[in-house]
């Protein structure tokens, strides 16, 4: 069946916070400057926010600047910033560290708690009112290309098609999107941004990106325990000290709060499991009294960039950009990217506006959003930021962190010298037979859980008879290799129960993969040590629903 096609002038991949300020910007430039910019943002979730997974506090900086008046526009930033506390963990004990001795970048004042998939549900009805065309649970599943290599937009893909890729009844191919530029705000290890990359050499000489798979729960505290606006951070166990990682509990309103733990990708054991150490934490005497009594409302987990400056690619390419975590912006010592986000869609969107008005002569490249970028506070806060995350790597947590914060506290992220990201996260495991297996405790049912019972939170939804989105280049890898030499980790790094090892009725043993559990974290595709797993788009609409996270 012929596919159909729509032209725009900008067509935006994903309707996070950096597709909706890109969108929104476009249309202000536009009715400001008396002009049509045709606008059209695509989003794979079943609708905005499903599937927005974020801590999060929120910095309002670049909300500042794109909607200066969104408290009376009815933002649903409702939980400012009132106190915060930062922690370090021994296995049963706890040290509080003065808040004085921590950088500026780690402070919150000013901040709000906040849900970002309802932000970005907000920002939403803001796009369209101001004219922007979004369309919820229509995956962009291909790039497009004219004759001459530049990007002419994407296709979503086919609905209605079975494992077998053949037509189901109902079948619908999917539509082309055409536009002079394409923007992509697909978030962490977008499935098309990595195409992108590189097959445009983005990444060329560049480091490594890194990354953290992030967990996350919803829950309903006993009143007695509530203090809303209250930021909590911790660092040390679980973890050991060469393994990156650290918590958060962020306490909004209604009694509820968000606790989460990020685990770096980088770790070195194929025996850990990130999931188990995330409700492990929770049994922390300095955590397990706050969440007594109460109930856990939603689970999600999430990859995250960590990279920073080092890792960030060329910007653009023939026909489009990489907007947002998409191109990784998050700043590392501040555990927060939504802000970048939004203001890296900002500066591409007055980029692509001062291209398209020069009409038939609107350049192929928007080549001045790199510019923009590197004069904004976004590369500022980035070159502040740089030397935490390799310096954790190199010496550990301890000395890492001590270095950093040395760098941040007293010359403000000013040493004249960068250190490197020498590793991509998939290289750094220890063979299984040298790495100690951690003994993880049984989950109770009320204050630790289990993988099954989490995916049931998250409103998981997959449509099974569809083509699999998690492909194997070669099937027997997880078996002659993943499993002889590091226990096969797909078990355990993924934070959906997608990957297991079974044994058939003739003793042989294969990877049986659960794509209906996969929540779109993206781990497998970044931590699979040989490079084996791909994620690829499901059909429109899959996936978690994520509420009020």
């Amino acid at each position: 069946m012929t596919r159909d096609s729509m032209q725009y002038d900008v067509v935006i991949v994903g309707a996070g916070p950096a597709g909706l300020s890109a969108a929104i910007r476009l249309r202000q430039l536009a009715l400001a400057d008396g002009r049509e910019i045709q606008v059209c943002v695509l989003e794979k979730g079943s609708e905005v926010g499903a599937h927005i997974l974020s801590g999060a506090v929120l910095e309002p900086r670049a909300l500042d600047e794109l909607l200066p008046d969104w408290s009376a526009e009815g933002a649903p930033l409702n939980t400012p910033v009132t106190e915060e506390s930062f922690l370090l963990l021994g296995q049963h004990r706890s040290l509080r560290v003065p808040l004085p001795l921590l950088p500026r970048q780690l402070r919150n004042e000013g901040n709000y708690i906040v849900s970002m998939g309802n932000v970005c549900r907000w920002l939403a009805e803001r796009a369209a009112a101001l004219g922007v065309e979004i369309y919820p649970g229509f995956a962009a599943a291909e790039v497009l290309f004219d004759d001459q290599g530049r990007v002419q937009g994407v296709a979503t893909g086919d609905m209605g098609v079975d494992r077998q890729g053949r037509a189901k009844p109902g079948h619908a191919p999917g539509i082309e999107l055409h536009a002079t530029y394409t923007l992509f705000a697909e978030g962490c290890r977008g499935h098309l941004s990595g195409q992108l990359e590189a097959r445009f050499g983005l990444r060329a000489g560049v480091d490594p990106q890194t990354y953290g798979i992030g967990f996350k729960e919803l829950w309903e505290l006993e009143p007695s325990q509530h203090r809303p606006g209250w930021v909590l951070h911790t660092a040390g166990w679980p973890m050991d000290n060469r393994t990156w990682g650290g918590s958060f509990v962020y306490h909004l309103e209604d009694n509820q709060a968000y606790v989460g733990y990020v685990v770096g990708l980088d770790y070195r054991n194929p025996h850990l499991d990130p999931f188990k150490e995330f409700q492990r934490f929770k049994t922390h005497p300095a955590i397990r009294p706050m969440l007594s009594g109460g109930r856990r409302l939603s689970y999600g987990a999430r990859a995250l960039n960590e990279g920073g400056l080092q890792s960030v690619p060329d910007l653009t390419f023939p026909g489009g950009a990489l907007i947002g975590c998409a191109a990784g912006f998050l700043n590392v010592p501040k555990i927060k990217g939504n802000h970048t986000a939004m203001k890296t869609g900002m500066l591409a969107a007055e980029a692509a506006a001062e291209a398209l008005a020069e009409g038939d002569l609107a350049p192929e490249t928007l080549t001045s959003y790199p510019r923009r970028y590197e004069a904004s506070w976004v590369h500022d806060e980035l070159k502040a930021a740089r030397n935490l995350r390799p310096a954790t790597a190199r010496w550990g947590m301890l000395l890492g962190s001590l270095y950093a914060g040395i760098d941040l506290k007293l010359f403000r992220g000013r040493l004249p010298w960068t250190l490197r990201h020498q590793h991509s996260d998939h290289q750094t495991l220890l063979s299984a037979a040298d790495a100690p297996k951690p003994d993880y405790p049984a989950p109770d049912g009320v204050l630790t859980f289990d993988r099954n019972s989490s995916i049931y939170l998250t409103n998981i939804h997959h449509e099974e008879d569809q083509p699999g989105h998690l492909r194997l280049a070669d099937p027997a890898i997880p078996v002659t290799h993943n499993l002889i030499h590091y226990d096969e980790p797909a078990q355990r790094y993924c934070p959906a129960g997608v990957y297991e090892i079974v044994t058939d009725d003739d003793s042989s043993q294969r990877l049986q993969i659960n794509a209906q559990n996969c929540i779109h974290c993206k781990a497998c595709d970044i931590k699979d040590p040989t490079q084996n797993i791909t994620w690829v788009t499901p059909e429109g609409g899959s996936g978690p629903n994520y509420p009020n996270m």
